[in-house]
């Protein structure tokens, strides 16, 4: 049996949010009361942690700006306690480098470690932030090149540079 948030999560990206047309945020009632919850609970997710999952999203969705504003420049962030017990210094440094190179402004880093801090996980390896972020991406309108460009990290044998 699958006890990870995380893994209910990447089941419903990988086989339902990649479809350009889903909202994962006003379909939740289907999603969760239809076929899908059958499905996933098939798949070997237990009830509590595909409900634990549905609030990961309601509250990645609470969070959601109505418009895009991109920042540029934003405050360097520094990380303390529980963030540094959680995220080693391979994931502090990515999520630098993605400020850095404009594919994260400063308000989505912090969505994304809330949403990582949110996670039942001691501590996430660099895989699992990967995903995390581009869940966020994918949730932020106006972030489709960014969204586009941490897929291709994710899902081609060759990532291609940020320019």
């Amino acid at each position: 049996m699958k006890e990870s948030i995380l893994d209910v999560l990447l089941y419903l990206f990988e086989h339902y949010f990649v479809e350009e047309s889903a909202d994962p945020i006003a379909d939740r009632d289907s999603l969760q009361n239809g076929p899908l919850f059958n499905e996933l609970t098939q798949a070997g997710f237990s009830s509590t942690e595909i409900n634990k999952a549905f609030d990961w999203l309601d509250a990645l969705a609470e969070q959601r700006p109505a418009t895009a504003t991109p920042r540029v420049g934003g405050p360097t962030r520094v990380y303390h306690g529980a963030e540094l017990d959680k995220l080693d210094v391979e994931c502090r440094g990515f999520l630098l480098f993605l400020e850095q190179h404009g594919i994260l402004d400063a308000d989505q880093r912090e969505l994304v470690l809330d949403r990582a801090m949110a996670l039942d996980h001691d501590e996430l390896d660099l895989d699992d932030l990967k995903w995390v972020v581009l869940m966020v991406l994918f949730n932020q309108p106006g972030s489709e090149a960014a969204y586009a460009w941490m897929e291709t990290q994710m899902l081609t044998e060759e990532p291609e540079s940020v320019h």
